[in-house]
């Protein structure tokens, strides 16, 4: 009896669990990888402005001594406040002395702990699923940001330094685990126009955080304002990701059968897969196409990051404007790359679809205008000296051609490593942060002043590095999946010496695994 009363409610538990999905699939008339797209465009942006949130904010953290008649810079741009003496400028809240060398560290701090975790935020993605990586990371970055006044305030620079290392642990498993769920999510033929539509995210995220965080600071506002801000918008996105988001369309419980058909169809997946595999470190690490895309981000993110971290400084310091001004002018640029980069996306799948071009050039043709295009267009703004409005346009039009960026080598990893492509974006982008350690604090041994000719060295520096990695990239990239992404696929390359990749092999002994290897290679 109590057996048959429990298989009734189980069934009736059933129903009311199909009727709900019904109408949730029924409800959502969007594809659950459109929706997933969106969410995700989100949380990139909340993940930028979390990021960015310092860049404002510590230009009203610190209190500013400027010299009236005395100017010791010739080529220093004039400033809307006329002072005949020495003077402080400060608000009641800027509280810190912290000089350019310092800020600069501190700016890089966050990239410290981003490093650290993006290896570890790659296999997690890999062994249990995207989502709650991703997810919970993001949250933990949100809580440390809404904490960061009350840390600061406490411990100074020391603490902040340390909260900012937390931050970024938080944020390394973002895009390993973000590219696996693309992987599972995105078809081919859409790879461009989703992958501008989501990492656009992060622009708006840059966008986002400096307009947002100028309107806060105007008129001497807390800097603490920012942060709290921020950090209450990393926990709204937390609760629409867990809710509407997941790691793999099978497991998602309101897809349409449609959907899910169409996706397990047209998506490259492994046909034999074991969770135990170990990672093909060996494989990648020999891989001059992985390493093509390393030299290629690292570039990209050089530029990326002199803007992100240092147009803030370089607006309010050396162009001198105020600071809703600094927070709205850091943020068009970003707004340029995004509306450039989606239309670059939809250029780009057009021109693969319509066999224009091969995938392979148009990963070289996209990758290469968001390389010497910034490049070239950085330098004029140095060199538009205090003409305010040529320099903006310039930095505007840079970040603009920086979009192509993500129909580039961004999607590459995409196709060259679908069923690994969380794994490979740790790989490239742990090495990549380098870039984010460097450019801050690097920015700040160059322009201890903060001249105008002092920032011009910085950005020659930056020219050099995008330039030069894309030469790189060109000569080296692949776009055809890789043969350690699917090694019962493909099997071994012709020499390989390096021992088994997979658990099966590992399991043979080692006469078997030789033999196995000449057959795949004859």
């Amino acid at each position: 009896m109590d057996n048959l009363l429990s298989n009734e409610d189980k069934n009736r538990s059933e129903k009311k669990t199909s009727a709900m999905v019904s109408l949730l699939r029924s409800c959502c008339i969007i594809p659950q990888r459109y929706t997933f797209a969106i969410v995700a465009l989100i949380g990139l942006c909340n993940a930028f402005t979390m990021r960015t949130t310092l860049n404002v904010a510590i230009t009203q953290m610190v209190r500013h001594r400027r010299l009236g008649r005395e100017n010791l810079d010739p080529d220093a741009c004039p400033s809307d406040i006329v002072l005949n003496t020495t003077t402080l400028i400060t608000n009641p809240y800027a509280m810190f002395d912290w000089e350019e060398k310092t800020q600069g560290l501190l700016l890089s701090g966050f990239y410290y702990g981003y490093c650290l975790s993006q290896v570890l935020g790659g296999y997690l993605a890999l062994k249990f699923g995207s989502k709650w990586v991703l997810g919970v990371g993001l949250l933990s970055t949100a809580i440390f940001t809404f904490l960061t006044p009350i840390i600061t305030r406490m411990g100074g620079s020391t603490w902040l330094f340390i909260l900012r290392i937390l931050e970024g642990i938080g944020e390394g498993p973002t895009m390993p685990a973000l590219a696996h769920m693309m992987a599972r999510w995105i078809p081919p033929h859409e790879r461009s126009i989703l992958s501008a539509i989501i990492f656009g995210g992060g622009q708006f995220g840059n966008i986002f955080g400096p307009v947002i965080s100028g309107i806060l600071l105007d008129n001497n506002r807390d800097w603490a304002y920012v942060f709290y801000f921020f950090g209450g918008f990393g926990l709204i996105w937390f609760t629409l990701w867990t809710l509407l988001c997941y790691s793999e369309p099978t497991e998602h419980p309101f897809i349409s059968k449609k959907e899910l058909e169409y996706l397990n169809l047209i998506l490259p997946r492994a046909k034999e897969s074991n969770k135990r595999d170990p990672v093909p470190w060996k494989a990648i690490i020999r891989s001059p196409p992985a390493w093509a895309m390393l030299v290629a981000n690292v570039g990209h993110d050089w530029g990326l990051y002199t803007i992100i971290s240092d147009l803030p400084k370089y607006s309010h310091d050396v162009l001198k404007f105020n600071i809703a001004a600094t927070g709205i002018l850091s943020g068009l640029p970003f707004m340029a790359m995004t509306l450039c980069a989606t239309l670059f996306g939809i250029i780009c799948d057009l021109g693969i679809r319509k066999k224009w071009h091969s995938v392979k050039t148009a990963r070289k043709i996209y990758t290469s205008i968001a390389a010497t295009g910034p490049a070239i267009f950085i330098i004029l703004a140095s060199y538009s000296g205090c003409n305010r409005n040529a320099a903006m346009v310039y930095f505007i039009i840079s970040m603009g051609l920086m979009g192509a960026y993500y129909s580039g080598m961004k999607v590459n990893v995409l196709d060259v490593a679908p069923n690994y492509a969380g794994t490979l974006t740790s790989f490239i982008n742990t090495v990549s942060t380098l870039a984010g350690i460097i450019t801050p604090y690097l920015t700040g041994l160059l322009t201890p002043d903060s001249t105008l000719v002092q920032w011009r060295t910085s950005f020659w520096v930056c020219f050099v590095m995008l330039v030069g990695s894309n030469i790189i990239y060109c000569i080296w990239m692949k776009e055809e999946q890789l043969w350690w992404d699917d090694i019962k696929k493909f099997g071994y390359p012709p020499g390989w010496k390096h021992g088994p990749l997979t658990k099966d092999e590992e399991s043979k002994s080692p006469q078997d695994v030789e033999l196995i290897e000449k057959n795949i290679g004859s």
